[in-house]
C-alpha cells in the first residue's frame, strides 16, 4: 500500500508535541519519576486486543522519539495490514520513564486512527466488491484532519476534499443564499451556478449536490465535473445514474450505513462518501505492555 509519509509532516509532529505537553504538563509523569530508576531501560510491545486495521504506526513512533530520540521503535504489522487478536504490532526499546511517559499519548493515536481504519476496511468490502470508491468527508475532529485522512487511506478508502479550498462543492445553502443575492429568492437555473463557479475558479473541481431528478438534469447542463447525490434512496439514485449517462462522476451520501451501502453501490454510482468515517469510528482496543 502506497501511503504518504505523515509522520514527516510538520503539522503532525506539532501535534504530537502539543499532544505530550497536554499531558506531561511542567511537572512530567510524577509516578514514573517516584517509581522508575531514571537509567532504567526496557523493552514493550503494543498489542492488538482485537483484530484491527492498523494506521498511525509512524506517529506512535514519532511520539517515543520526542521523549528519547535513542529510542528504537519496530514495526510487525505495518499500517495497513490487518492484525489479529493478540498480535504484537510493534515494539518498542528506550528509556523506561520516556516510554512511560509516552505510553498513553501514543496509544490515542494508534487507537483512533486504527479504528477509523478498520471501519473503512469494512465499508471498502462492501462498496468495492461493485467498483465504487468509499471517500471520506470533512467531518474530522478539530486539528486532527491530515491524521484521520491518512487512516482512511490506511483502511483501503479515498480522500475527498481536504478543505474548502481545494474543490468547489455547492450545497444547498450556497444555492439558497447564491438565488437571493441574484434574484431576490427566485431560482435561476443550477447549471448558471457551476459555470459560476467554474468561471471564478477554473482550475478546481467543480461539484453540485441536487435533491431530485429535476435537479440533476438542470446542473448537467452546466457540465460539472461531479454531481453528490444527497439523501436518496437506491431506485431515485439509479434513475439519476442513467440520466446522467456517464456525462460527470456521480458521488453518493447521506444516510449509508453498512447494511445499505450495498445497495447504494449497485446503483451504479461512482462514490459513496461517509461522515461516519472519521466522526463515528470505534477505537481499536491496542495496548503497551513491558516486557519481563
Amino acid at each position: 500500500m502506497d501511503l504518504p509519509q505523515i509522520a514527516s509532516d510538520a503539522g503532525v509532529l506539532d501535534l504530537v508535541r502539543r499532544a505530550l505537553a497536554e499531558d506531561l504538563g511542567a511537572a512530567g509523569d510524577v509516578t514514573s519519576a517516584a517509581l522508575v530508576p531514571e537509567t532504567a531501560e526496557c523493552g514493550a510491545a503494543i498489542v492488538a486486543r482485537t483484530g484491527c486495521v492498523v494506521a498511525g504506526l509512524p506517529v506512535a513512533a514519532a511520539v517515543f522519539a520526542a521523549l528519547d530520540a535513542r529510542a528504537r521503535f519496530e514495526t510487525f504489522v505495518p499500517d495497513g495490514r490487518l492484525a489479529d487478536p493478540g498480535a504484537t504490532v510493534a515494539r518498542v526499546t528506550g528509556r523506561a520513564r520516556a516510554i512511560l511517559a509516552a505510553e498513553r499519548t501514543a496509544l490515542n493515536f494508534l487507537q483512533r486512527l486504527s479504528g477509523i481504519a478498520t471501519l473503512t476496511r469494512r465499508f471498502v468490502d462492501r462498496a468495492g466488491a461493485h467498483g465504487v470508491t468509499v471517500l471520506d468527508t470533512r467531518k474530522t475532529a478539530p486539528g486532527l484532519r491530515a491524521l484521520e485522512k491518512y487512516a482512511v487511506l490506511c483502511g483501503g478508502g479515498a480522500n475527498h476534499r481536504f478543505g474548502l479550498y481545494d474543490r468547489i462543492l455547492i450545497k444547498d445553502n450556497h444555492r439558497r443564499l447564491w438565488r437571493q443575492e441574484r434574484d431576490g429568492g427566485s431560482a435561476p437555473s443550477l447549471a448558471e451556478a457551476v459555470r459560476r463557479a467554474r468561471g471564478k475558479f477554473p482550475g478546481l473541481k467543480v461539484e453540485i449536490e441536487v435533491e431530485s431528478e429535476e435537479d440533476l438534469r438542470d446542473a448537467l447542463e452546466g457540465e460539472p465535473d461531479w454531481v453528490l447525490l444527497d439523501n436518496m434512496a437506491p431506485d431515485r439514485m439509479r434513475r439519476c445514474v442513467e440520466i446522467a449517462g456517464g456525462r460527470c462522476r456521480i458521488e453518493a451520501s447521506g444516510g449509508i450505513t453498512l447494511d445499505n451501502v450495498e445497495a447504494v453501490a449497485r446503483t451504479g454510482v461512482n462514490v459513496v462518501s461517509l461522515g461516519c468515517l472519521t466522526h463515528s469510528a470505534p477505537a481499536a482496543d491496542l495496548s503497551l505492555e513491558v516486557e519481563k
